[in-house]
């Protein structure tokens, strides 16, 4: 009994190292290199597969998905002799299981040197001023050499990225520095051009004051002419029409005796306010002849009437 039970129990695990060796369940995103007798035989894709115990053999196990690799920092130069310190990341997948297996022993290791030499190449094209700006430009580089470089092995690289780039502490000291006095020079040239602004407005300003107290002036000047226009136009005509009046009424009956009264009325009030002004009066000789006077003026309106009558 015994003796068999020690047979059934081998004979069991030899089934079981059978099917170890023979049912291979691939993951998902993962490809399995299978080696026969020491010879590459197939590529195993995601799913359950059956190899020949003892002589197909498991070589390589790929996985599929992305993967980040992290490139260690290293000192670069920069074409102004400038030493910084540079580190990233590079983004890769594996494409070709068989070339990844026997393209190159360790392409891990492969991208990473090929990462830092290729990075030290392209910050010695650039000045240190620059690189900060160029990690675009820096990162697209790298990924088209990389890409160049790997394609035999099966692996493509998708993208690389710079993460840190350290400058000296000197370096560092005279940057800032640099932008300390960019930003007072911006606040000089800032305030100097807010003081042209304002004296700019200012002198505008005074400008557009003289403009409309002038205008202001015109206007008043055009104005005050116009009223004074209208002033004499209105004297000139209440005048002809008092003249006109005046006439009119010297041809009623009575009216050269009215003329007559008014005329000598005005004479002695002006000869009264004339001897009230001044100390000194000179006389007519005729100065108590007043009726000659009033005659003599009387005369003359009635010449000027009788001349319409005479061109008759």
């Amino acid at each position: 009994m015994e003796g068999g039970l020690i047979v059934t129990l081998l004979l069991a695990l030899i089934v079981i190292i059978v099917l170890a060796k023979t049912a291979v369940v691939v993951p998902q995103q993962s490809a399995y290199v299978v080696e026969r007798l020491g010879k590459y035989s197939e590529t195993l894709d995601a799913g359950f597969h059956i190899l020949l115990p003892f002589i197909d053999r498991i070589q390589y196990r790929h996985t599929l998905k992305e993967t980040a690799m992290d490139i260690p920092e290293q000192v670069c130069i920069t074409r102004d002799n400038v030493q910084v310190t540079v580190d990233g990341i590079l983004y890769m997948r594996v494409l070709n299981a068989q070339r990844a297996s026997y393209g190159i022993s360790n392409y891990n290791f492969a991208l990473t040197q090929l990462a830092q030499t290729t990075l030290r190449s392209e910050v010695g094209k650039i000045e240190l001023d620059r690189t900060f700006e160029a990690r675009t430009t820096i990162n697209a580089q790298v990924v088209a050499e990389l890409d160049k470089a790997s394609e035999p092995w099966g692996v493509k690289v998708l993208r690389y990225e710079i993460k840190n780039i350290t400058p000296p502490r000197e370096v560092l000291a005279a940057m800032e520095k640099q932008m300390k006095a960019e930003r007072e020079k911006r606040a000089v040239i800032l305030t100097s051009e807010g003081q042209r602004d304002a004296v700019i407005n200012e002198a505008e300003g005074d400008k557009q004051q003289v403009i409309k107290a002038s205008e202001a002036k015109k206007q008043q000047q055009i104005n005050e002419a116009e009223g004074q226009a209208a002033a004499i136009l209105s004297i000139a005509t209440a005048t002809a029409e008092g003249l006109r009046k005046v006439a009119e009424t010297i041809r009623v009956p009575g009216g050269t005796e009215a003329v007559q009264l008014r005329v000598a009325e005005q004479y002695i009030t002006k000869f009264g306010e004339l001897a009230r002004t001044t100390n000194t009066v000179v006389l007519p000789a005729n100065v108590a002849d007043i009726g000659s006077m009033i005659t003599l003026a009387m005369s003359m309106m009635g010449k000027k009437y009788e001349a319409p009558q005479a061109g008759k």
